[in-house]
């Protein structure tokens, strides 16, 4: 007879009261004691009030059962669904919804519902994969944000591919300590893309030396990945340096030289299609002619496979000697090489620089020491 007699009322009543009576029969509905009325009828009755022309008595019911657990599924869908301040309160708040709910309002809804469901508490692995598929900036940056969201890993790649452009989306899946490398990556490429399409750095040091600069800047991220990164890692970044085109004999090369040999033995295994540990063994044992062979399938040309071999061999020296294998010994000893023998390849230039980086490099540290030394 109570929730007949307000049905009543809220036909006449203005729009300030109904609300406050909207919430009153929520918070009637979700209380400890809720047992003392009809609650199918009030059910009823809020259900009714999902049609109230006014968004304040909508409002003041959403907030009203936005944290309540008892609170009616139906209900709370339609609100979550309602324009942005009512889909605010439940949207973000209410336990009442479910990850396959949250994951089907945001490949439905607006940006800005998905905003407030990347703003929740708790953000499950689920949903903020389905944010990171559909979401745009604004929505994204906001689950970024949210250390309560869990991401996957194939998430975090998914949103480097999709927003690695957006300096912003960039920083924030740059500062993750959980970013794969293979997502790390696509930034780095991102980065240098950038970096490219600057007309200031054009016009200061030209377009095709800024092309070759931005190119040796990415090797060389990859190769510094190479050598910090887990072996899941390493096949992911093998794999998006293959499909991206990057995979080259001069950035294998690069990672002979400085002594990934990991990544190096991951790249031949991906790109011949041999299993690791026969790939591994040539590498560590198998004569010049069956290293010559494996580079081979792989689709490097022959002069190419012929310096491979020699790399393999110098890097079996050091290793057998203890030593770190710095990328100035066996790029210097491969240049040594490479001026007695005719090269097609091209990669006696990208050697000989790798060579004269590190020589630089090392003359650096000299200075450095020296001159504390001297202090």
């Amino acid at each position: 007879m109570i929730i007949q007699a307000f049905l009543r009322w809220v036909e006449t009543a203005k729009a300030t009261d109904r609300a406050r009576a909207a919430s009153a029969l929520a918070r009637a509905y979700c209380a400890k004691d809720g047992d003392r009325i009809d609650r199918h009828a009030a059910d009823m009755a809020m259900t009714f009030l999902l049609d109230d022309p006014s968004p304040k008595v909508r409002l003041a019911l959403a907030e009203a059962l936005a944290a309540a657990p008892e609170a009616p599924r139906s209900i709370i869908l339609s609100l979550a669904q309602d324009q942005p301040e009512i889909a605010f309160a439940v949207a973000t708040r209410s336990p009442v919804l479910l990850d396959d709910d949250l994951i089907d309002l945001a490949a439905r809804g607006t940006a800005e519902l998905r905003a407030f469901i990347a703003s929740r508490r708790l953000v499950s692995r689920g949903v903020a994969a389905a944010i990171g598929e559909v979401g745009g900036m604004p929505e994204v940056m906001i689950l970024l944000e949210n250390t309560a969201a869990d991401l996957s890993r194939r998430t975090l790649k998914r949103l480097a591919d999709r927003l690695g452009d957006v300096c912003s989306i960039r920083n924030l899946l740059l500062e993750r300590e959980d970013l794969p490398a293979d997502a790390r990556q696509v930034l780095v490429e991102q980065v240098g893309a950038a970096l490219k399409g600057m007309d200031f750095l054009q016009a200061v040091i030209g377009a095709e030396r800024l092309q070759r600069v931005a190119r040796q800047a990415c090797e060389t991220a990859a190769i510094d990945m190479a050598g910090m990164v887990e072996d899941a890692d390493i096949r992911g970044l093998v794999e998006e340096l293959r499909v991206t085109g990057r995979l080259t004999p001069a950035l294998l090369v690069n990672a002979l030289c400085h002594g990934r040999i990991d990544f190096f033995a991951t790249a031949i295994e991906d790109l011949t299609r041999i299993g690791g540990k026969r790939v591994r063994s040539i590498l560590s044992d198998g004569r010049i002619q069956a290293l010559q062979a494996l580079f081979e399938k792989g689709g490097l040309g022959r002069d190419v496979s012929t310096l491979f071999a020699e790399a393999i061999l110098i890097w079996r020296r050091e290793r057998r000697q203890g030593s770190h294998i710095p990328a100035a010994s066996i790029a210097s000893v491969l240049v040594q090489r490479l001026r007695h023998t005719a090269d097609s390849s091209g990669l006696s230039e990208c050697v000989e620089k790798l060579a004269i980086a590190e020589q630089r490099r090392f003359a650096r540290d000299y200075a450095n020491v020296a001159a504390r030394q001297a202090a």
